[in-house]
């Protein structure tokens, strides 16, 4: 989701500036920056961006030069006398006196007379959004080209848990006797228990055998992979079930961890939880 991106348009003395840039975000967050007297595009260049982007903190930057040609800057008389007025009503305050330019600088003081050769307020609109959906553009190349380097790393990872899956599959703590010689062990434990009855002694082996059992989630970690492939393949805004089948992954392998019956076994399963947490990482750079 991350990327940068500038574009520029000019049409007589208005020149257009936009620049774009995109950090990772779990939704779509936009914090825009507009010259003065743009308020009236902000709205349009928040649809222009939600329709285009689904994901990622963007900041949009807009840059207005109207040209030397546009207009002349003028003093508001009016609202610089209410300035002076306050300042005299603050007299008593033991501060050193405003500068020129600092008055100046307070917004309405001075204004742009734009006169005859004013440009219309909808063709300025009208250059901005183009100069920005030629941004967008951009970003989107951008983001797209990040996108498919991250890609290839979701897909290496994605082959790591498929074979630390198969081996957890084929290892000898799953084979029928290793269980049934760790379930015989228990049970002989249990009956040493003079307070238990042979219908809880029942219930107690079946437990076991159940707990002993992990197939299930590796059937649920094969069927998360081939998901998560899926979506790569498609493209497009896939982050958010990304995201959540990296949580899918996560608890299947805490649950193997859980009834893993071997130390070897147990390895596995923190090594699959190792790289699930890389491939939630790179997750988040996805859209």
């Amino acid at each position: 989701m991350t990327g940068f991106a500038r574009a520029e348009r000019q049409a007589g003395p208005l020149r257009v500036r936009i620049e774009l840039k995109s950090v990772n975000g779990r939704g779509l967050d936009m914090r825009l920056r507009l010259a003065p007297g743009l308020d009236a595009v902000e709205i349009p260049l928040r649809q222009l961006l939600s329709k285009t982007l689904s994901r990622g903190s963007i900041n949009l930057v807009v840059t207005l030069d109207r040209g030397a040609g546009s207009g002349a800057v003028r003093v508001n008389q009016q609202a610089l006398a209410t300035v002076i007025a306050a300042l005299e009503d603050l007299r008593q305050v033991d501060a050193a006196p405003p500068r020129l330019d600092g008055i100046l600088a307070l917004p309405g003081v001075l204004e742009l007379d734009e006169g005859a050769g004013a440009t219309d307020e909808d063709e300025q609109a009208a250059l901005i959004l183009d100069c920005a959906a030629e941004a967008i553009e951009r970003l989107k190349a951008a983001r797209l080209q990040e996108g498919a380097e991250i890609a290839a790393v979701l897909r290496g990872q994605l082959d790591s848990i498929a074979l630390l899956v198969d081996k957890a599959e084929t290892h000898p703590a799953r084979s029928r006797a290793a269980i049934e010689i760790r379930l015989r062990a228990q049970l002989a434990a249990l009956r040493d228990d003079p307070g238990l009855s042979q219908e809880r002694l029942a219930q107690e082996a079946l437990l076991l055998a159940t707990k002993a059992d992990i197939q299930e989630e590796l059937d649920r970690l094969r069927a998360h992979i081939a998901a998560a492939r899926t979506l790569i393949e498609q493209g497009g805004p896939v982050g958010r079930r990304l995201d959540f089948l990296a949580q899918e992954f996560n608890r299947e392998a805490n649950t193997l961890c859980s009834k893993a019956n071997a130390v070897d076994l147990t390895a596995i399963g923190l090594d699959l939880k190792a790289v699930i947490d890389q491939l939630r990482e790179q997750v988040q750079n996805v859209e």
